[in-house]
């Protein structure tokens, strides 16, 4: 065979040699391009996975925590026990689809109108509570009552001086509702108030002239010597009868 041609058959099988050698390290690039792209496309997938999981229970306490407010709310009111919950339900589903059954005014008036009626009702339920717990407390040996209807017991007798309506006092005091919840207590704060005894409530104005400092009182105060018909708060309601442990520490000069 002739020499240049012996150096052509070389050549060519050396590139056929090398372009095989190119193929496979170039096949064997993609086969681990492909991989990484696989891989990849996992982790996104476990990652759009979770967050679609997260957003799931985020929603879930959501909705939890928005139908817990609005029950707590209606409980306020007082009429969460007697909420037909189905009803309840129903609405939501048909606002949600704009199938609501009532114009909004005509839903707002019914909504008006029936706390009105639980109000009046719980209103009246409370002052005659207050006035029945008055009437049998009266008959208690040791319960004065005076002409105002105030209620006191004296639990310790004090020997000092009397405050008069334009003086300041230093008290110890706890508030209870006639079922005994607290609803104030310096006791509590761990230090008296100074107050003046014409800025307080009517009952506690006339116990506290009456009072010898260093005494310390059991007070029963009807609802219109207390807050009378509109309570205080959220802690008193209307027409409460109160009841104050009071102790007169001092006449502040």
């Amino acid at each position: 065979m002739h020499i240049k041609t012996l150096k052509t058959i070389c050549i060519i099988s050396l590139l056929g040699l090398f372009n095989q050698q190119l193929f496979a390290q170039s096949k064997k690039e993609l086969k681990a391009q492909l991989a990484s792209t696989q891989d990849s496309l996992k982790v996104l997938q476990d990652s759009l996975s979770r967050e679609a999981t997260d957003f799931n229970i985020a929603m879930h306490q959501i909705s939890y925590a928005l139908a817990m407010n609005i029950a707590m709310n209606i409980k306020q009111q007082g009429f969460l026990d007697s909420l037909h919950v189905p009803s309840f339900q129903q609405a939501f589903l048909d606002v949600r689809h704009d199938q609501a059954k009532m114009d909004p005014m005509e839903a707002g008036a019914l909504i008006k109108t029936f706390i009105n009626e639980v109000n009046t009702k719980r209103t009246a339920a409370l002052r005659a509570d207050g006035e029945e717990f008055l009437a049998e407390n009266k008959k208690k040996e040791n319960v004065v009552t005076l002409e105002s209807g105030l209620q006191y017991e004296v639990l310790t007798e004090g020997t000092g001086e009397k405050p008069a309506t334009d003086d300041r006092v230093k008290v110890h005091y706890k508030g209870m509702l006639t079922d005994g919840t607290v609803f104030d207590s310096s006791y509590d704060r761990g230090e008296p108030i100074v107050l003046s005894v014409q800025g307080v409530i009517a009952g506690w104005t006339e116990a506290l002239q009456l009072m010898p400092t260093g005494s310390k009182w059991k007070l029963f105060i009807p609802y219109d010597l207390a807050y009378g018909d509109r309570g205080a708060g959220s802690d008193i309601p209307p027409y409460a009868t109160l009841i104050f442990d009071v102790e007169l520490l001092e006449i502040v000069e």
